[in-house]
């Protein structure tokens, strides 16, 4: 044996070693915070399945299915309202080509009496409330209720609209930021760092290269939130590509890098609540919760309490 492999071996062993009982063990190296609360049951666009997206009589629903988050995003409107949307253009949602930004709040029109779900493919909800709502008011209607608020666009006056609203309602721990680019998470942190962070894709992908190379558990993480896809759901519910070729690879390689147990623990153990999304099917639940996730995000609140009081003490035991 080489001088160099005599020396190198051992001190490679020794390192695998040491970050595996560290990954096990987190809470040695790092001290979780306290959740303000805990993400079971969290209602995609405000539970879009069972009613309309986003309207306060979806999120009125979710809330009596005692859901634990509502997820929102959110646009700005001319006139420097911030309203609850998924979409800046209108077309899918009203069948008005125009976007929020171009309109007063008073100007948006109603949403369409039936939208397709999209992690439903198929499927559509109705609703008798159809008006767009402002955060204001959602926050106003449920003064308590944790939120994960998604800002889409770079956007410094709706990111500063945002952060000031969460302050005058005294939501700083209960309202999460959620981006996907880290350019946008920058400016929410500097508009309101206070409040919880979701990772980033960019994040995403910084903190799985560090597990695979070992080094995740004696790296910090500000993050108290993963809110990622279950891979499984690819080609299913969830079409992230127009090519059939590049979704099946996708599914194959995020399911091998993502749905590891041992990451997912190690997570959890370091105070970051991992929540994937969106599952609308029973079996989606069982894979989600079997790996140790926090909780789900779904569509589908009264299907997704049934299973969790159904099978409750099984998925707080995995």
């Amino acid at each position: 044996m080489s001088p160099l492999l005599f020396y190198t071996l051992p001190a490679l062993g020794g390192y695998v070693m040491l970050s595996i009982f560290f990954l096990r063990r987190p809470r040695l190296l790092h001290t979780p915070l306290t959740p303000a609360f805990r993400a079971r049951l969290a209602a995609h666009r405000g539970g879009s399945g069972e009613l309309l997206e986003n309207t306060m009589e979806a999120m009125e629903n979710s809330m009596a299915q005692r859901a634990d988050l509502l997820e929102l995003d959110c646009q700005l409107t001319r006139d420097g309202v911030v309203v609850v949307s998924h979409d800046e253009n209108l077309s899918r949602q009203s069948g008005l080509n125009r976007n929020i930004g171009s309109l007063n709040f008073e100007e948006l029109p109603l949403y369409k009496e039936e939208l397709e779900i999209y992690f439903s493919p198929g499927h559509f909800a109705h609703g008798s409330d159809r008006h767009m709502v402002r955060l204001e008011d959602v926050f106003q209607r449920f003064p308590r209720t944790p939120m994960s608020v998604e800002i889409k666009e770079k956007n410094e006056e709706l990111i500063q609209k945002v952060a000031s609203l969460v302050r005058r309602f005294d939501r700083n721990k209960i309202t999460i930021w959620a981006s996907e680019k880290s350019s946008i998470m920058r400016k929410c942190k500097a508009a309101n760092p206070e409040m919880p962070v979701s990772f980033t894709i960019g994040r995403t992908v910084w903190m799985l290269l560090l597990y695979y190379l070992g080094l995740l558990p004696f790296i910090s993480i500000s993050e108290k939130f993963f809110l990622c896809f279950l891979p499984t759901i690819i080609n299913r519910t969830y079409f992230p590509f127009s090519s059939p070729g590049m979704n099946k690879l996708a599914a194959v390689f995020s399911k091998w890098v993502i749905m590891r147990k041992s990451l997912i623990r190690h997570l959890e153990e370091r105070g970051v609540q991992v929540v994937f999304w969106c599952l609308n099917e029973e079996s989606d639940f069982e894979v989600a919760l079997s790996l140790g996730a926090t909780g789900v995000m779904t569509d589908y609140p009264t299907a997704l309490r049934q299973y969790l009081d159904q099978h409750q003490p099984a998925a707080l035991a995995s």
